[in-house]
């Protein structure tokens, strides 16, 4: 590992699902952790309690569309990350139904999303999958870059950018995961201008986030997925298994997406995405992650300057040492 001096950090939305962990990981390997949200709340759990941990975050209001409003602290960190994103186009309402539990209000937005209640019409607006899963990480990157004009920074500053593996659709639209493929070949377009050895991309790609307490409704699906993937790894080789087949199926009746990247190479070669079929089948062989994993790892990723581009379940699982080498190749294989 190649130590990066990452002392201070920012988080946008550093009082979320992610961000928050993200912060109290942070802060237990020492690192000063500075939040910017829309609000500028501290974290609460789910049941309103403020952990301990909270105090020792220093929590802004500010719009990551207008990075302007955090300009002071973008120029003073070592290392950013951004964690906005939307799942579905509802304004935020199936995030409260999975934190609160609620059952209904998420079936009622999973359906709207599946049977196309928005408007087709209404083009980017605040809130749409391109509003937040793209541009806002787009406009907070373009200034971390601005911020470090005419320093030498000795290490590599690292952007991480909270994106996904494709397990959701047909379920979730394929704006989703297109606007998230859209950010990452954004960002390093950007970082790819930088003066050489002063930033780093990392892109890191979750599968199902779970928690049991703070998101209940999570848990049978990760059980499920869990399942589904440990099943996977134990075909005997030889056996025809059921991702295989949906990858055959998928190329022969669908053409690649219009998001595959032409000429992909370097940190995003594996952009590109296949049909929805592709996608089933990486979702019943990679596993969910427990969201303290995921934080764990972009901690890892932050202090290891050799960590740049996409970042996997796989690779997330060796970086905080829970999955070998070799059964993390026998996985990928199975894909």
């Amino acid at each position: 590992m190649s130590a990066s001096p990452v002392r201070k950090l920012l988080v946008v939305g550093g009082n979320g699902f992610i961000g928050s962990a993200i912060c109290c990981a942070a802060l237990a390997k020492g690192i000063q952790v500075t939040s910017v949200s829309s609000s500028g709340r501290p974290y609460t759990t789910p049941k309103g309690h403020t952990p301990a941990w909270t105090s020792k975050v220093t929590w802004l209001k500010g719009s990551a569309h207008n990075p302007t409003t955090f300009s002071d602290v973008l120029a003073d960190v070592h290392g950013v990350v951004h964690t906005l994103g939307t799942l579905i186009e509802d304004g935020g309402k199936y995030k409260q139904a999975i934190r609160e539990g609620n059952v209904t209000k998420m079936i009622g937005s999973a359906l709207g999303s599946v049977f196309g209640f928005q408007n087709p019409l209404k083009g980017i607006s605040e809130g749409s999958y391109e509003d937040i899963n793209r541009d806002s990480a787009l406009r907070v990157c373009e200034a971390f870059l601005s911020s470090g004009q005419g320093k030498q920074s000795p290490k590599p500053r690292p952007f991480v950018y909270i994106s996904a593996e494709d397990v959701f659709r047909p379920i979730i639209p394929a704006r989703y995961i297109e606007t998230k493929r859209e950010a990452e070949m954004g960002i390093e377009a950007m970082l790819s201008t930088s003066p050489p050895g002063q930033y780093r991309g990392v892109y890191i790609r979750p599968s199902l986030v779970y928690h049991a307490h703070y998101r209940p409704l999570t848990t049978p699906a990760a059980a499920i997925f869990d399942l589904s993937a440990s099943l996977h790894r134990k075909i005997p080789q030889g056996i025809p298994k059921p991702s295989q087949l949906l990858h055959y199926l998928g190329a022969a009746l669908s053409p690649q997406s219009s998001l595959s990247i032409r000429n992909a190479r370097g940190p995003l070669k594996d952009a590109s995405l296949g049909s929805p079929l592709d996608s089933i089948a990486n979702a019943i062989t990679i596993p969910p992650i427990h969201v303290d994993h995921v934080a764990e790892a972009i901690v890892i990723a932050l202090e290891d300057s050799t960590v740049r581009g996409v970042v996997g379940v796989g690779r997330m699982r060796e970086l905080i040492g829970w999955w070998p080498e070799d059964q993390h190749r026998s996985t990928q294989n199975a894909i």
